[in-house]
């Protein structure tokens, strides 16, 4: 009896071996250029997740804001462990260890307790340094590749943190919290959305899938652009407005920066 227990325990441990091996083969980045993308991807849920918390405690579009909220911190843990794994310089690995441990702090903040007005101008602090780091990670990246494909990955990924950053200045404006920052934030960030969208449009290893997708994200700009131009406090009918448009906006720029990461790999 002791015998078949003992190995219906080893049996248990091997196949919990395997399952885990085999999952971290899954999650393992093929190249430079995924890299790159998953470094950017980071970039902008420290945004995303910010923004879904001021939505959360505002009430604005909860259901879902808390599912994408929970989503968000789970695929930023993964994809966090993945970038280190992979770091291909030991400055590189430093970055990433430096933004385990601002992200551990952010962690706590974005799902320790209810989201409060309080928390919330915490969570906007903590945002901005995770962004930081993450920022420096993704040149750092850039710079190692050091070809065309790489900017084309990080631009295209950098719209997708401004689409988020727009929409949390203005949820965290419509929540009076600091309200004397967020336009001039929101200005900035939609003029380097406008530079970089021209840029990528004229890029010239754009495919017509590309460039099709370039002009579905022009549409989508175009209505986030107008939702975050309608501004009244407490409003939720415009507050829902940018949930809603923001992840639109994100959405295709996710695509984007995916076809960039496949065209440069090839």
């Amino acid at each position: 009896m002791m015998r078949r227990t003992l190995v219906g325990m080893l049996c248990g441990f091997i196949l919990a071996f395997l399952l885990d091996a085999g999952g971290g083969a899954h999650a393992q980045i093929a190249d430079i250029n995924a890299a790159i993308n998953k470094a950017g991807r980071e970039r902008m849920l420290s945004q995303r997740m910010a923004k879904l918390y001021l939505q959360i405690g505002q009430g604005v579009d909860v259901t879902r804001s808390k599912h994408l909220l929970n989503d968000s911190v789970a695929q930023f843990d993964r994809q966090l462990v993945e970038l280190k794994n992979y770091a291909p310089t030991p400055e590189i690995r430093e970055t990433y260890l430096k933004l385990e441990k601002s992200w551990i702090a952010y962690k706590d903040v974005l799902i320790g307790a209810a989201p409060s007005q309080q928390g919330g101008a915490r969570v906007l602090a903590l945002s901005d340094e995770v962004m930081q780091l993450a920022n420096h990670g993704v040149g750092q990246l850039e710079k190692h590749a050091g070809t065309t494909a790489g900017r084309l990955v990080n631009l295209a990924g950098r719209q997708r943190m401004l689409s988020q950053r727009m929409a949390l200045f203005y949820q965290a404006a419509n929540w009076n919290i600091e309200t004397g920052r967020a336009l001039p934030e929101i200005d900035k960030a939609r003029k380097e959305f406008n530079g970089a969208l021209k840029e990528l449009a004229a890029a010239p290893s754009n495919t017509s899938m590309l460039r099709d997708q370039l002009e579905l994200a022009r549409q989508q700009w175009f209505f986030f652009e107008n939702a975050i131009d309608q501004r009244g406090s407490g409003e939720s009918k415009l507050a829902v407005n940018v949930a809603t448009t923001s992840e639109r906006l994100l959405e295709v720029m996710d695509n984007i920066a995916s076809l960039y990461e496949r065209v440069g790999a090839k």
